[in-house]
């Protein structure tokens, strides 16, 4: 019986409207705002989507650069902002939630204060990253889809974040570099592109004749579709770089658009190989 009394005055209280009608109107509130913060994350989404084609006008009308290093620029910036303000706007969203349900924040974000204070001392590398990110961003030294080599690995650029960049190599390797540990950094796919041509003669080849070849190639190449648009300037033989015992190193050197040098490299090299045996001019032995 007494058991049956405390459980008939439990469902009394739970019926009093005073009780959980107070907490149905704050769920309420907490799911516009999650509902708000939601649908400001898809207006802001499609805002900045339209940034990279303004960003491309804007910076063709000074004249910043080439379409495509302008566009990769654009891309670069817009992947920095969607992540700043989707950060921005779900903290907000979070800092409102607790306060409609009457967690007192403040002297939560005190306390987060000082520990952030007390983690800063310890936490100086990850403040390095984020400076050396920002800086990235800031003087544009590398963008999404560039080609470079960072501190010895080489890879497309993937992702600029405020701590880490992102690289893909080239057989598929995802590299993930500290912003704050680089130290070199080489854009290979800035506004233009360069194949560097190298091979060894044999001892008595005829160096002379090689040259001419090369030269040739360089030049007919040039004038075909599609490497036509990709070879930006006539190719620069610059002759027999150095003597070895295995023979005589000639080198050169063809301008080409940026990320292309490796296509155009490709078929310079075998057009060359063919175009030496048929000379009877030998590469020197292994």
């Amino acid at each position: 019986m007494i058991l049956m009394q405390i459980s008939t005055q439990q469902a009394a209280q739970f019926t009093r409207a005073e009780l959980w009608v107070p907490w149905v109107e704050r769920g309420a509130r907490v799911a516009i705002i999650v509902g708000g913060a939601w649908l400001l994350m898809r207006i802001a989404t499609r805002l900045l989507g339209r940034f990279p084609a303004y960003a491309v006008r804007m910076m063709n009308r000074r004249g910043d650069g080439p379409a495509t290093e302008i566009e990769k620029r654009a891309n670069t910036i817009l992947a920095s902002l969607q992540k700043l303000v989707g950060t921005v706007i779900w903290l907000l969203a979070l800092v409102m939630a607790l306060t409609e349900l009457n967690f007192h924040i403040e002297p939560l974000l005190a306390g987060l204060g000082v520990a952030g204070l007390a983690v800063g001392l310890g936490a100086q590398a990850l403040i390095k990253d984020w400076l050396g990110g920002l800086l990235l961003l800031l003087e544009d030294q590398i963008r999404i889809g560039d080609l470079v080599i960072i501190n010895g690995t080489s890879g497309s650029v993937e992702e600029i974040n405020l701590r880490t960049t992102i690289l893909r190599g080239e057989n598929g390797a995802v590299h993930v570099i500290s912003n704050g540990l680089i130290q070199t950094l080489s854009n290979l796919t800035r506004e233009y592109s360069y194949y560097i041509f190298e091979t060894t003669l044999a001892p008595r080849a005829d160096a002379d004749g090689a040259l001419k070849i090369l030269a040739d190639v360089g030049t007919e190449l040039a004038q075909e579709a599609p490497f036509q648009s990709l070879i930006l300037a006539p190719i620069e033989v610059m002759g027999v770089e150095r003597l070895a015992e295995r023979g005589a190193l000639i080198r050169a050197r063809i301008k080409t658009a940026p990320a292309k040098q490796a296509l155009v490299g490709r078929e310079l090299n075998r057009r060359m190989k063919d175009r030496l045996n048929e000379a009877g001019i030998d590469f020197a032995p292994p």
